[in-house]
């Protein structure tokens, strides 16, 4: 590793561990929320909102904007942490989580700035970016499309439907990431419907396909920057993380998957997120 891509690893891994921080406190209040697999994925939302995707938060709209689509909604409280780090809307409003009023709820809305799409309902993301991809075919731009599924979303049909149609297609634009963190709501994703060799079950639908490490974000923000990896096809990348990533009392547990951290639990994760000193 470069002196550069060690500073950029820290840096990434900085803003991971401020977006983690936020996550735990919108879990504390009284709606809590998805948070195992709103930190399985926060690596991926640091690569891409710090690092991949040109998108400007004083222009969300901006025609020719990357394009990124969070299709496992649920993991919501992820995506406002990151979008409230990048400036499309100050941290302070992530206190108004799930309160009444708030334009911040439990799944993403349009009305909050950033926010692409609606999503929640599980499987049709892949689809959504297919057309935003498709769009920018015809529109004669050259923006990126991105989508993050969860693996248990992978359960739906509607999303191998979406692979095949982008694999037809031709669409190099689009890339999806998929959150393997192993675990849904109800168990182990291999115990309820095996989806392994998953990187071959995606090369079989015509996709270029790259496994890798999901908790390493300069990586992650390599391996996305490059995308598209062949001429002609979609790309996948397959993230192995853990659902509940830096919380040992969480960390690779089913029951991280909604939760409402009491003050003692609040503590402790806040206490686990803080960089350890290293000196000595």
């Amino acid at each position: 590793m470069t002196a550069t891509q060690a500073q950029a690893q820290g840096t990434l891994e900085a803003v991971a561990a401020r977006i983690r921080s936020h996550v735990v406190d919108m879990c504390a209040g009284p709606e809590g929320g998805h948070l195992g697999g709103a930190f399985s994925c926060a690596d991926v939302l640091t690569a891409l909102y710090f690092s991949v995707l040109n998108v400007d938060p004083e222009r969300p709209d901006d025609p020719d904007r990357d394009r990124f689509l969070l299709s496992k909604g649920h993991a919501a409280v992820g995506l406002y942490a990151t979008l409230a780090e990048r400036g499309f809307f100050p941290v302070a409003e992530l206190a108004s989580y799930g309160r009444p009023g708030s334009r911040l709820m439990g799944h993403p809305v349009r009305a909050v700035p950033g926010v692409e799409m609606p999503t929640g309902s599980l499987g049709h993301g892949l689809a959504l970016a297919c057309g935003f991809a498709l769009a920018n075919r015809y529109a004669g731009r050259d923006a990126r499309s991105f989508v993050l599924l969860g693996d248990g979303e992978l359960q739906e049909g509607s999303v191998w439907e979406a692979a095949i149609a982008a694999a037809s297609l031709r669409l190099d634009r689009l890339v999806a990431v998929v959150d393997r963190n192993g675990l849904q709501l109800t168990g182990a994703t291999e115990r309820i419907a095996p989806m392994e060799p998953l990187a071959d079950r995606w090369r079989s639908f015509g996709w270029a396909v790259r496994d890798v490490d999901g908790h390493d974000p300069a990586a992650l923000a390599d391996h996305l920057s490059a995308a598209p990896w062949e001429p002609g096809r979609p790309s996948v990348l397959i993230t192995r993380t853990v659902k509940g990533q830096g919380l040992p009392f969480l960390a690779g547990r089913a029951a991280s998957h909604y939760v409402t951290l009491s003050e003692r639990n609040h503590a402790r994760a806040m206490a686990a997120l803080r960089p350890k000193d290293t000196d000595g």
